[in-house]
């Protein structure tokens, strides 16, 4: 290789190389290069290599389910120690009234928020593999939990209705609690061994499959769902809760309904929290790099609020709801009822994944920004342990919570209105992914869909289904990029060994009797007719449509001939009968005989010379069209299947049938090996069809062309000069 530099001031745009090498056929360039020798191993052994155990196999397992074994004799105490504090208390002040406040969404007494707070963040201190995000009780996840909750323990199953005062309410509703508090366990228990058991068979990559338009969309969905169940907490308004499909809508009716009954002592409360709460965090967003730690408005909206009930007895005086006594210590471990994991497997699977998602993408992004890898696998198992174990202590299902992960990464490291007001404000975040919208609308149409789609089916259905139909939608949105693919005419920059697309620019040139077709995608049973299709409208050159016209023509050739054979045989007997009255005439005069016989047939010759090809045989008959190779550039295709063989076979079967050769280049090694084990290469379809790159394949048609042009014109000259001897 020879590298020719330019002017220095581009250096990088000026470069040229120049490269001298033979034309490489698949075939030439396999047989140039030595394969390394890879001996197949039996299954017997993988299992054995598998379960063998070294120290050092052991030592690495075990680091990687313990990771805090790793980090914590290496942690630089002078270094992270006063930070770490700083943000554990920064979080830990926002941890505690957010615990209260997601209980009531999951349908618990709030005194089991603040159990969730604990346990789960305790274990993942030992299994999780992130150093920045926070664990504990999330809004969504806590929505999801008081679905299912509220579906199999109703007020209705207690006989508590919002208007009910009856002596018995007290104790039907803490049956109701303890029963929800049950549901809740069992289903964390269960989302937690699926998340555990996800993660020993190394399932972190399902993730994927939450895209991020996805997750987006179906948080906003959440968001709504929990603004509108917080409304009749903040207005004072009973309602009772739904669960059914468009529940968000009946509730919000329901709270429209009863606006006239709101309590004006917990909106004023509720809206003034609200503003405190807002305020706070504006002035912890725009100050944040000035601020040593934000400002705790959450806790301290708690305190203040929770003293001016008591002071002022609101839940005599203005029959402002309150949360009541919040129990000290712990309760005692328990065995979650596990006869109820039937009713709550399709919500544990939910809640399972959702919990992971939400905690693996936010892991990711810190990860990324301060220079460390994380694993999907281990936090499945850091967030199995966290649920199954936390089960026990009846907590409910926790993932990653964005706004103190962000609060936590960032710093270095009790009346129901106000618990609804608290809920409301840290919505704030989920509500700016509004601005999506139009952001998708300019960039990505097909994912724009999947938000609305996400959004509106978990809006309208509920979290469950909705994600449901979102995952679905999702996927078959893939199915239709691989059926809508773009396909290309490509053509050279001129002098250069790149091809481009020519429809897109001016300088790029088509060479003469040489196509080059390209698909952005794999051949398949799903796509393979459209990749004819667009085949036959790109090049112009449709094989069937051409062979039908040939047979058609040559019908009408054969009527035609039939016709003249006709005309030419009542003309011969005429002209026989000619013939014998000339000779009669003849014999009785001295005149020469006239050669009327040979006259005549010279005559026939003739005319049947300018009758017997039609002009549309003369077309279709002779090479009509101006592609000879059309050459199938595979460099996109990542994968070919049965059905794209037997495809790919019939398209260089029927191109062969009109004069045109069908070559193929850019082929990955496992395309390669796709099409030798289906079969593809036989005494009809030889390797030397496959070459390495397209310019490859151009410069071995040019050639072709060449030797056949250079073939036909010595036939010719030759042909002229027999002619000549004769």
């Amino acid at each position: 290789m020879e590298l020719i530099s330019g002017e220095d001031d581009c250096l990088c745009q000026r470069q040229t190389y120049c490269v001298e090498r033979p034309v490489y056929t698949q075939e030439y360039l396999e047989d140039q290069l030595n394969l390394r020798k890879d001996e197949p191993k039996s299954l017997i052994h993988k299992i054995k290599q598998s379960c063998r155990c070294t120290s050092k196999k052991a030592k690495s397992q075990l680091y990687s389910f313990l990771p805090i074994l790793k980090w914590l004799p290496r942690y630089p105490v002078k270094e992270y120690l006063v930070g770490d504090l700083v943000s554990g208390l920064s979080t830990g002040v926002m941890q505690l009234p957010q615990g209260l406040a997601y209980a009531l969404l999951a349908g618990v007494p709030p005194v089991y928020g603040l159990y969730s707070s604990f346990y789960p963040v305790f274990l993942y201190t030992f299994f999780g593999s992130s150093r920045h995000i926070s664990i504990g009780t999330f809004a969504v996840i806590s929505l999801m939990i008081g679905g299912v909750a509220l579906r199999i323990a109703p007020d209705e199953m207690f006989d508590i209705m919002p208007t009910n005062a009856t002596n018995n309410t007290f104790n039907n509703t803490e049956a109701r609690d303890a029963m929800r508090v049950k549901v809740a366990a069992a289903l964390t228990l269960l989302s937690g061994i699926i998340q555990l058991c996800l993660g020993i068979l190394r399932f972190g990559f399902v993730a994927i499959y939450l895209t991020e338009p996805l997750v987006r969309g179906f948080t906003t969905a959440a968001a709504v769902h929990v603004f509108t169940s917080q409304l009749k907490y903040l207005l004072g308004v009973k309602t009772k809760r739904y669960k059914e499909p468009l529940a968000v809508i009946y509730s919000f009716t329901a709270v429209l309904s009863n606006i006239t009954t709101a309590n004006v002592a917990s909106l004023i409360l509720g809206i003034c929290c609200i503003i405190l709460l807002l305020g706070a965090k504006e002035i912890n967003d725009r100050f944040k790099k000035k601020l040593p730690v934000p400002i705790p408005m959450e806790i301290i909206v708690v305190i203040v609020s929770t003293g001016i009930s008591a002071g002022l007895n609101l839940e005599e005086s203005q029959k402002v709801d309150i949360v009541g006594k919040i129990p000290t210590g712990f309760s005692p471990p328990g065995l979650p009822d596990i006869s109820l994991f039937k009713e709550v497997f399709v919500d544990a699977v939910a809640i399972a994944i959702v919990g992971f998602s939400m905690t693996i993408s936010m892991a990711k992004i810190f990860a990324l920004k301060h220079g460390y890898e994380v694993s999907g696998n281990q936090e499945l198992i850091a967030l199995g342990v966290c649920n199954s174990v936390g089960s026990f202590f009846q907590t409910f299902s926790v993932t990653c919570s964005m706004s103190r992960s962000l609060v936590q990464e960032s710093t270095g490291g009790n009346t129901q209105t106000v618990l609804a007001a608290i809920v409301m404000v840290n919505l704030k975040g989920m509500f700016k992914q509004f601005a999506d919208i139009p952001n998708l609308w300019r960039t990505s149409r097909l994912e724009l869909s999947i938000w609305v789609v996400s959004f509106l089916a978990s809006v309208s259905l509920g979290l469950d289904y909705g994600l449901l139909v979102a995952v679905t939608f999702a996927i078959l949105t893939v199915i239709y990029r691989t059926q809508s693919p773009q396909y290309r005419i490509l053509g050279q920059i001129p002098n250069t060994d790149i091809y481009c697309d020519v429809e897109q620019y001016e300088e790029v040139k088509e060479f003469t009797g040489i196509k080059i077709f390209q698909a952005n995608t794999s051949l398949y049973f799903a796509n393979s007719e459209l990749y004819v299709s667009a085949l036959r409208k790109k090049t112009g050159v449709d094989p069937a449509a051409i062979l039908i016209a040939k047979r058609k023509a040559q019908k009408r050739h054969a009527r035609e001939m039939k016709k003249a054979n006709k005309t030419e045989k009542r003309a011969v007997l005429k002209l026989t009968n000619d013939v014998e009255m000339a000779v009669k005439h003849e014999l009785m005069s001295d005149d020469p005989i006239i050669d009327i016989a040979a006259n005549g047939r010279n005559g026939i010759s003739e005319r049947n010379m300018h009758e017997m090809p039609s002009d549309e045989l003369e077309y279709f008959m002779t090479p009509v069209i101006g592609v000879h190779y059309i050459i199938l550039d595979f460099t996109p295709v990542n994968f070919i299947d049965s059905v794209g063989v037997k495809t790919l076979k019939s398209i260089i079967k029927d191109y062969k049938e009109i004069g045109v050769t069908i070559l193929v280049s850019g082929c990955s090694a496992l395309v390669v090996k796709d099409l030798t084990r289906l079969h593809f290469f036989d005494a009809s379809n030889k390797r030397d069809i496959l070459f390495h790159s397209i310019h490859d394949a151009v410069i071995n048609c040019k050639l072709k062309a060449s030797s056949s042009a250079l073939t036909s014109s010595e036939e010719q000259v030759l042909s002229s000069d027999t002619q000549s001897q004769i």
